[in-house]
């Protein structure tokens, strides 16, 4: 008890965690060698990956954010299709007009899709599945835009209440 008293006088509640989860009894300058020695070795590492190996780490990256988000209960206004649509674009290297030559649509739809102007057909859907090889699958796609448009639709109030004059009669309890 006398140490434990001791060391809470010499050492604040943080350091004595840090200490016990992370005890290192290097010197400052020792740490930030070991520091620099690490990130040169993480550099060295990530200069041998491929073209090919840094895209598919992208790809990835991408297709695990986009699980993650749909596994999510929240709603992130910024996570829209179009949003996941132009990250991928981004990701391959393409430049939007060269990418919607290769899912055989205007440029000028695609555009719209990107930004929110233009909801996209199952179509548009279908071919992001089959130019991804199906790593990024149709229904994928589809849970995207799905979230986007429950969320648009428990929060269009006025859309509720222009709705709510069309209906003449409606259950008396609700559970």
């Amino acid at each position: 008890m006398k140490l434990y008293k001791a060391l809470e006088e010499k050492y604040t509640p943080e350091e004595l965690a840090e200490s016990y989860v992370f005890p290192d009894t290097s010197s400052k300058e020792e740490k930030e060698e070991k520091l620099t020695a690490l990130k040169q070795h993480f550099e060295e590492v990530k200069s041998k990956y491929s073209d090919d190996d840094k895209l598919l780490f992208q790809l990835l990256q991408l297709k695990f954010l986009i699980q993650d988000y749909l596994k999510s209960d929240l709603f992130n206004k910024l996570y829209t299709f179009g949003f996941f649509l132009q990250e991928y674009i981004t990701r391959i290297n393409r430049k939007n007009k060269d990418f919607a030559a290769e899912i055989d649509i205007e440029p000028a739809e695609l555009s719209q899709i990107i930004n929110k102007h233009r909801s996209p057909s199952e179509k548009i859907m279908i071919r992001l599945g089959i130019h991804s090889n199906n790593n990024f699958p149709a229904h994928l796609w589809f849970k995207l835009l799905e979230k986007e448009r429950v969320y648009e639709l428990l929060h269009n109030d006025k859309l509720k209440e222009v709705e709510s004059h069309h209906v003449k009669r409606k259950l008396e309890f609700s559970f």
